[in-house]
């Protein structure tokens, strides 16, 4: 990352439909509502959810991530409402000057252009505000939605890794995906 670019505060983005903001201990039954849903938890490397610590879990721990500065998660909220419908951020490589991408939305938000207009103001935000010079993503081969997503922002694949992931009790082979800074 930048060694000029100081994220001591949680940077609020916006697009024209959504909030890109830091979630915090309110946002709880929303985030429970996001992984609690089996269609959103078959690609992620978390089991469904099926109490609402467990969405506690997730804010703090996506919390103290951004204070030791190994990544930043946004929560996406829609303006009308500002209430959670998913998220997606960076997790940080500092000598590479790059970050690893993740993301997920409720399955109601699914092919509605929110997901596409949320990554297109975070990498905007992580190039030139951040100093990346790339930016990776890693995704399960049969998950397609996410493989078209990532080709639609311009990310290119660069292969299969063979049992590269490991999770819910079992190696994943996964396609990663890399987007350099233009």
């Amino acid at each position: 990352m930048n060694k000029n670019v100081s994220l001591t505060s949680f940077p609020r983005l916006e697009t024209e439909r959504l909030f890109l903001r830091q979630e915090i201990p309110e946002d709880a039954p929303a985030v429970f509502t996001v992984f609690s849903d089996p269609k959103v938890t078959q690609f992620h490397d978390l089991d469904t959810f099926t109490k609402l610590e467990e969405a506690f879990g997730v804010i703090e721990r996506r919390t103290k991530r951004f204070e030791i500065g190994r990544g930043i998660r946004w929560g996406i909220a829609p303006v009308q409402d500002n209430t959670l419908i998913g998220s997606c951020g960076f997790t940080w490589d500092t000598q590479a000057m790059s970050a690893d991408i993740g993301y997920e939305l409720a399955s109601t938000y699914w092919r509605q252009g929110f997901m596409t207009e949320a990554l297109q103001a975070i990498l905007q935000f992580g190039f030139s505000k951040c100093g990346l010079q790339f930016v990776t993503a890693e995704v399960m081969l049969n998950n397609i939605a996410s493989k078209k997503l990532l080709l639609k922002l311009g990310f290119q694949s660069r292969g299969v890794l063979k049992q590269h992931g490991f999770w819910k009790g079992q190696h994943h082979d996964l396609e990663q995906f890399v987007l350099a800074r233009n």
